[in-house]
């Protein structure tokens, strides 16, 4: 913390008042609303109506869908990719997010059936670079030699989008990819689904309003049709990713976030169309 010492303070205020005395010594009191000064009266003083009126708060959208992720919820928990393979473990936050723990699990690359292990995080943590929102939830990127990748955060979870060709770590003699859903492991949600599906059903509704609020606010434009399509990929590629996550069908932890990245996905046109409306070029 910042200390600011002011030298002579006492003295200031002191100086200061005399002088306030002296420049006021001829001033007329304040008077009354209605009160006269000799022979002129003097009104009252009304603030402008249009001071008034700014005051008053914004009234809010009754259509707005308030949807957001925790970014919190993912920090300090080992999470699995699949919920099966190796290990992520994020800490800190915002822009100073940290992957503290990172362990890919791969095959040998001078023998693809036989397994193997890379412990990537060494003996300080991997920067996690801000990439900010662009498509509703904070994402981030991890520059590792041979290795680097995006990921964005749901709850709980860190989505690695699918990697075109595996990283390979030729001095381990292993070859590895991080794409997929890291979450918790999948024998540590059999207890969860209730509350799994209730994170769902809350992520479905949002994104069915935002879809209404999408198709009103770009009924009879080209752009409805690009969304449309973008969104249909969007739960294909999710039904994709979440055929791989362990035991899926126990517990739908996988759905359920794919569920939130759309929702997000659809909140971050939706404000974005807002944002162009209230500064048009």
């Amino acid at each position: 913390m910042m200390r600011f010492w002011i030298a002579g303070l006492a003295l200031a205020a002191s100086l200061g008042a005399a002088q306030a005395q002296l420049d006021l010594s001829g001033a007329v009191p304040p008077t009354r609303p209605g009160a006269t000064v000799g022979a002129t009266p003097v009104e009252p003083v009304v603030p402008p109506k249009a001071t008034a009126e700014a005051r008053k708060p914004d009234k809010p959208d009754k259509n707005a869908v308030d949807f957001s992720v925790s970014l919190a919820s993912a920090v300090g928990q080992p999470l699995k990719l699949n919920g099966r393979d190796g290990e992520m473990t994020l800490w800190g936050r915002d822009r100073a997010l940290k992957i503290a723990k990172l362990t890919l699990a791969g095959e040998v690359i001078s023998d693809p059936t036989q397994k193997c292990r890379i412990d990537i995080v060494g003996d300080q943590p991997i920067e996690a670079k801000s990439l900010g929102r662009p498509d509703g939830l904070a994402r981030y990127e991890a520059e590792i030699p041979v290795c680097t990748f995006t990921f964005d955060v749901v709850e709980g979870a860190a989505l690695v989008p699918a990697q075109n060709a595996a990283c390979v770590f030729k001095a381990a003699d292993c070859r590895a990819s991080p794409g997929g859903l890291w979450g918790p492991d999948a024998a540590s949600l059999a207890d969860e689904a209730k509350a799994i599906a209730q994170a769902r059903a809350h992520a479905d509704d949002a994104a069915t309003r935002l879809l209404k609020t999408l198709a009103a606010r770009l009924k009879g434009k080209p752009e409805a049709d690009d969304v449309e399509r973008d969104e249909a990929d969007l739960v294909t590629r999710g039904q994709e990713i979440c055929r791989d996550y362990d035991k899926e069908s126990d517990h739908g932890f996988c759905a359920s976030r794919m569920a939130q990245m759309r929702a997000a996905w659809l909140k971050a046109r939706v404000d974005k169309l807002t944002h162009e409306t209230k500064t048009p070029d």
